[in-house]
């Protein structure tokens, strides 16, 4: 059995993906630029930082351009994020039942923010953001921490992402890795598989 379960945000917790990519569609579109929404978001699905230098190679986009998107991303997000189905209920259910949820992501505080928005912040344990200034995914270091910090036995623990690095970084770290992809898409790097929320009761 699972006792704790350590969530990424973006993709995951919370379908915040088409609303950074429309943001940046529509930015791309007042400087003329084309660009389909389904392929902004498969590169944002690999990192942010991959998608800004990515169409900055391509189209040349300026850091005026990256300012005024992360400002209205900040922006849409807080009123327009959502979090995935089942969501609320599964953080309950672990919560409920004596087990500990975590977040560890890239993204900054607005991700505890987006949390306390939906009545989740509660339900979680400790949480891992940017400003923990640790090393990115794949690293295993901010994992390895909240195990040494909360006496977590890895066998005990499982991760779960929508993206390989999620993914490597629980294999880095020693614990399981649930892959969550609503095309019940396959990964090497997997313990489990869902499509949906509801699949992870049968799980933990």
């Amino acid at each position: 059995m699972f006792r704790h379960v350590i969530w990424d945000f973006d993709g995951t917790l919370f379908d915040t993906y088409p609303v950074m990519a429309k943001v940046f569609k529509d930015l791309l579109e007042k400087e003329n630029i084309e660009e389909p929404i389904e392929e902004i978001i498969k590169k944002m699905q690999v990192s942010m930082a991959f998608t800004l230098n990515y169409y900055k190679k391509k189209y040349n986009i300026s850091s005026d351009f990256i300012k005024d998107y992360q400002i209205q991303r900040k922006s849409k997000e807080l009123s327009l994020a959502r979090p995935f189905a089942e969501i609320e209920n599964i953080c309950n259910y672990i919560h409920s039942t004596n087990r500990k949820n975590y977040l560890y992501t890239h993204r900054g505080d607005s991700s505890v923010t987006l949390l306390k928005s939906y009545g989740l912040y509660d339900y979680f344990s400790d949480f891992i953001t940017l400003e923990n200034g640790f090393e990115r995914k794949p690293s295993p270091d901010a994992l390895n921490y909240l195990i040494d910090k909360h006496s977590i036995q890895r066998e005990e623990a499982i991760m779960i992402g929508d993206r390989e690095v999620d993914l490597v970084a629980a294999k880095n770290a020693g614990i399981s890795a649930c892959y969550f992809n609503e095309n019940s898409e396959g990964n090497d790097n997997s313990d489990y598989i869902i499509d949906n929320f509801k699949q992870l009761y049968a799980i933990l």
